[in-house]
Order: structure tokens, then sequence, then C-alpha cells
């Protein structure tokens, strides 16, 4: 990629992020692994940026889980400098709630909404990591695992502390529907790519 700069997809997981990882890959960057970033969610819980800083030097872009999550966009800021952001949206909180309810639902394969013991069990990556990303996360327990206000207002947060901390830099945040049919040339123009016409690849299209 030569001088371009990292990409940092710093949206809450279930906001477009597999498509735009796909878009990036499609734009000439190298996507970095999501199983290795995952892997990294207990440094991120104590907030050991060092890790997940050598791992962002692997690649060009990044998404998901340990990149999505508050305070690693800052440090990330911090250790490479010039780096942009793109923050993914879905059109309301609702929208994104119910996305990842369904995927979780999908995933664990019981046809219903997962319960503790579920994800506990469930092995993805590992044992109970699913379980131990919600606790992390959203600070849920037993008794309130998709606790439809607590998840809501931890996706409204994300998004406020991400806008005000880029507020007086413009040009190193894109706030992006990546549904919206104009998705994919304003990322590429943000990219310093110019205008790429067309539509943005759509995965994971059941959630």
């Amino acid at each position: 990629m030569g001088e371009t700069p990292k990409v940092f997809c710093i949206g809450r997981n279930k906001t477009g992020t597999t498509s735009l990882a796909a878009a990036l890959r499609d734009l000439g960057l190298r996507v970095g692994s999501q199983q290795r970033g995952e892997q990294l969610l207990e440094a991120w819980a104590e907030r050991r940026f060092r890790p997940i800083a050598r791992l962002a030097a692997t690649a060009d872009a990044f998404q998901d889980v340990p990149f999505s999550l508050d305070y690693t966009f800052q440090a990330m800021d911090f250790s490479f400098p010039g780096s942009r952001f793109v923050l993914t949206l879905r059109r309301s909180p609702e929208e994104w709630f119910a996305s990842l309810t369904r995927f979780h639902t999908r995933i664990v394969g019981k046809g219903r909404l997962p319960t503790p013991d579920d994800l506990k069990e469930f092995p993805y990556r590992a044992p109970g990591w699913i379980w131990r990303a919600q606790q992390l996360v959203y600070g849920i327990d037993e008794e309130t695992l998709y606790d439809r206000e607590i998840y809501l207002e931890h996706y409204r947060s994300h998004e406020t502390r991400v806008r005000d901390y880029f507020r007086h830099r413009p040009g190193d945040l894109l706030v992006l529907d990546v549904s919206a049919t104009d998705a994919l040339p304003r990322l590429s123009t943000f990219l310093g790519l110019g205008p790429v016409e067309g539509p943005m690849p759509h995965l994971n299209r059941s959630t």
C-alpha cells in the first residue's frame, strides 16, 4: 500500500463490518486476521494495547473485536498517527440490536435466543468466548443477557464517544451506513482512492 494510512473499522459488530472488510479487500487493502484480533479480547479488557498494536502492524485494515470496542481506537490513533477510522452504523440502534440477537440465535442453533448456559458452552474461538465478550463489553450477567436497554445504551454511547473524539478532525473519521447507495464511493474517496462507483459487497444478508 505504500504510504496509504492504516484503516481501522471501529463500528460495533453487526453494523456491516464484514461487508466493509470485503470492500476494503476489493480496494486493494490487506485486511488483518479477525481470528487473531478476537483472541485479544482479554488484553483489551485489561487495557493492554501493545499486543493489539503488534497485530495492527501486520496489515492495512482491521475490523471487529477488539478494534470495534471503546478505548482501542484511541490507542491505535496514538500508535499509528495518520490512520483513518470508519464508524459503521445501522439505520437505528434498534436495527443493530435485532441483527445482533438474530445472529446469535442463528449461530448457536437452538432455534431461540441463546441462554447464558448456551453461550458458555458454545465453541466460538474457544468455549464460552461469546459469553465472555458479552460480560466484558456490555457488563451483563446471567440476569441481564440481551437486556435491550443495556445493549442500546452501549451502542449509542460508543457512537457518541467516537464522534466526540474526532470532532475537530473530520478528515480522519468516516461515518458510514454500508447499506447506503453511495457507501462505496464515499469510502474510496475517504481513503484517497477517488470515487469508485458501484454497490458495496453485502455479506451476512441473513442478519
